[in-house]
């Protein structure tokens, strides 16, 4: 199989269904974002946090590229699409729980940073939030499935704790944010 098709050297890329969009529009920009998420997130699992979270991590992503041939999907094409299972809401969640009982409350905001695993941790999460923006906007005009953005914007609660979580591990100080420096 050929990786190239010279098919978007005019500035076009086809959905699942032959419908081709401009690469540019919305659609792709948000299951592009989504893409460069799971890279991401693949980062951050191969970075050995430890087992459990990497595992989780994985998990994380296979629900990623399901997202992803959603967003990728010409709507009227009628294919199966794999399920965006909607139970990682709740894992999620439960995640964050359990590793907020081992944190501090934050009393001010943080500054990105502290450790490399700290810091990508955080560029996953500005980059999930940025996803759910794209999908966000692509919901204004076309039909998403609305368990893609509460995973997303519950996908970046986790990663904001998993940071502070890795931190804590790590034994790093927190940077507090001090907007008279």
């Amino acid at each position: 199989m050929k990786i190239y098709t010279r098919t978007g050297d005019d500035g076009t890329t086809g959905l699942y269904g032959k419908k081709r969009l401009a690469k540019h529009h919305i659609r792709i920009e948000s299951y592009g974002t989504v893409d460069e998420l799971n890279s991401w997130i693949g980062l951050l699992a191969d970075e050995s946090i430890n087992s459990e979270v990497e595992s989780f991590l994985r998990k994380i992503q296979v629900q990623l590229f399901n997202i992803g041939s959603h967003l990728a999907s010409d709507e009227d094409a009628g294919f199966k699409l794999p399920e965006i299972k909607i139970g990682l809401i709740k894992e999620l969640e439960e995640a964050i729980d359990k590793m907020n009982v081992a944190l501090e409350p934050l009393k001010t905001f943080i500054l990105p940073g502290g450790s490399v695993k700290v810091s990508h941790c955080h560029i996953a999460r500005t980059v999930c939030r940025r996803a759910e923006r794209r999908v966000v906007h692509l919901a204004e005009s076309e039909t998403v499935d609305s368990h893609i953005i509460k995973v997303l914007n519950r996908l970046s609660d986790y990663l904001f704790v998993l940071s502070r979580f890795i931190a804590f591990e790590q034994k790093v100080k927190e940077i507090p944010w001090d907007p008279k420096l």
